[in-house]
């Protein structure tokens, strides 16, 4: 099986992340990192404008990287807290969603 299509976990991939840089991300700091995160968020944010498929999907997986990151140093387990919408909205308990569209 190519390394590239084999099933990836929320759990797996922060460790993976947390392997290859949290001893930079314990020197940068919380701060600094949830600062990188944000520029992330803002280069998707052109992405998203722009539309090109491979640009968006780089954009996607650095920012999804920088926020595991940013919850391994919080010590939060995204696996926990992607199992919060398991059962559908954690509001609501619907899936689809019920709850009224926020504007």
């Amino acid at each position: 099986m190519q390394k590239d299509k084999e099933e990836l976990s929320i759990g797996r991939f922060q460790r993976l992340i947390a392997n290859a840089y949290v001893t930079r991300d314990k020197e940068r700091g919380i701060e600094r990192t949830f600062l990188w995160f944000v520029e992330e968020v803002g280069e998707l944010a052109r992405a998203i404008k722009r539309g090109g498929q491979s640009e968006l999907e780089e954009e996607f997986s650095d920012v999804l990287a920088w926020l595991v990151s940013l919850a391994t140093l919080l010590n939060v387990d995204m696996e926990k807290a992607a199992r919060r919408y398991l059962n559908g909205c954690p509001k609501c308990k619907s899936s689809p969603c019920t709850c009224p569209m926020q504007r």
